[in-house]
C-alpha cells in the first residue's frame, strides 16, 4: 500500500442537536445548507441531493433542470458514518472514471444527547485528475472544508 502524495483534508465541526438529528438533516436537507456558490454545473444551483443508500448519486440541479453528478455514495450507515466519492477533478469537472475518485467520509459522533461531533476527510487527493489544485482550493475556501461545515452547523441549528 502505498502513502499519499497529497495529504487529506479535514474538518470538525459540533453541531446542537441528536446525532440521528444530526445525520438526517445533512443528507435530506443537503441542498438547504450547500453553499450555493459551490457547484460545478453549467447553471445556477437550485438544489443538491445524497441519495440515501449505497450507490445512490451525490449530485446538483441547476435551476433549468439539468443535472450535474459530483459522486456516488460508498457507505451509507446511518446515524454514524457516510461515504461518497468526489468525481470532481482540479479543473472543477466532473469525472465519471471511478478510477479517478477521491473520497470524502462524514462521521457523526454523540458528543451529549443533544450535541454530535461532526468530522470529515477528503483522502486519495492523489487520485484526481490535478489533485493537488483541487486540494489548494479547497484549503482556499476555508481551510479544508471547515467554511462547510459551518454552514451546515448554522443552518441546523436555525431550523431547531
Amino acid at each position: 500500500m502505498s502513502t499519499p502524495t497529497i495529504p487529506a483534508l479535514q474538518g470538525t465541526a459540533t453541531v446542537a442537536m441528536p446525532i440521528d438529528k444530526a445525520f438526517r438533516f445533512f443528507t435530506e436537507s443537503f441542498g438547504s445548507w450547500w453553499p450555493a456558490a459551490y457547484h460545478i454545473g453549467q447553471v445556477e444551483l437550485a438544489d443538491a441531493v445524497v441519495e440515501p443508500r449505497e450507490g445512490g448519486r451525490w449530485f446538483e440541479k441547476g435551476v433549468d433542470g439539468s443535472e450535474c453528478d459530483w459522486g456516488r455514495v460508498l457507505a451509507w450507515e446511518p446515524p454514524h458514518r457516510l461515504l461518497l466519492t468526489w468525481q470532481i477533478n482540479g479543473h472543477w469537472q466532473f469525472d465519471p472514471d471511478p478510477e479517478h475518485a477521491s473520497e470524502v467520509e462524514i462521521r457523526f459522533t454523540a458528543a451529549g444527547p443533544e450535541q454530535t461531533l461532526v468530522e470529515l476527510e477528503h483522502r486519495h487527493l492523489d487520485r484526481l485528475v490535478e489533485g493537488q489544485a483541487m486540494r489548494a482550493s479547497i484549503a482556499e475556501q476555508g481551510g479544508g472544508w471547515s467554511t462547510v461545515l459551518a454552514q451546515f452547523v448554522e443552518n441546523a441549528e436555525s431550523q431547531g
